[in-house]
């Protein structure tokens, strides 16, 4: 069972490495967005067809979409259907199913022998 436990603690390092990842890649993103933004208002800004604060509330803008719709997005996922959980029992403790299955075991064998019984009566 120890290699069990390892599996787990190698499963949840992945999780929290690929969540890492992601999280840095969004923040790449955002600032890529933000530099590009700023890049296409500072020519707008030569060109003299915006002004400097036009310009700054425009990026602000951009960039507060562009991390609204990545919140969004996160709530999105939060909202899919999750696995189910599963659960570990020794090879010592019955399980419900089994003790379920039992007991329809125990009830169709005693339908058998009643009608068995009925059959003998019958034929009487």
């Amino acid at each position: 069972m120890a290699g069990f436990g390892d599996v787990v603690k190698k499963a949840f390092y992945l999780g929290v490495g690929v969540a890492s990842y992601a999280g840095e890649k969004a923040g790449d993103t955002l600032k890529d967005l933000r530099e590009q933004s700023q890049t296409l208002v500072n020519e707008l800004v030569a060109r003299g067809e915006i002004t400097a604060e036009e310009a700054q509330r425009l990026v602000n803008d951009m960039v507060n979409r562009a991390q609204n719709t990545t919140a969004s997005s996160a709530s999105a996922t939060d909202n899919l259907p999750q696995p189910r959980p599963i659960e570990i029992l020794d090879d010592d403790t019955p399980s419900p199913v089994d003790t379920q299955t039992e007991a329809l075991r125990n009830q169709v064998a005693a339908l058998r022998q009643e009608l068995e019984n009925l059959k003998r009566k019958s034929s009487n």
